[in-house]
């Protein structure tokens, strides 16, 4: 899986979800180190989202 960092990740994914995206979330996604996200290509492969929590 790929996995990109993001600085807005609800922003993100409001745009993402505005364009017909489907994007998927999990509270235990998110962990000391950030909040995940997940989206697929068009092929079906998961690509992730990430915003690092901020110190």
């Amino acid at each position: 899986m790929i996995n990109f960092r993001v600085d807005d990740l609800d922003g993100l994914m409001a745009k993402l979800r505005a364009s017909g995206i489907a994007v998927e979330t999990r509270a235990d996604w998110n962990s000391e180190v950030g909040r995940f996200a997940r989206i697929h290509d068009p092929e079906g492969n998961p690509v992730e989202l990430w915003e690092q929590t901020h110190e």
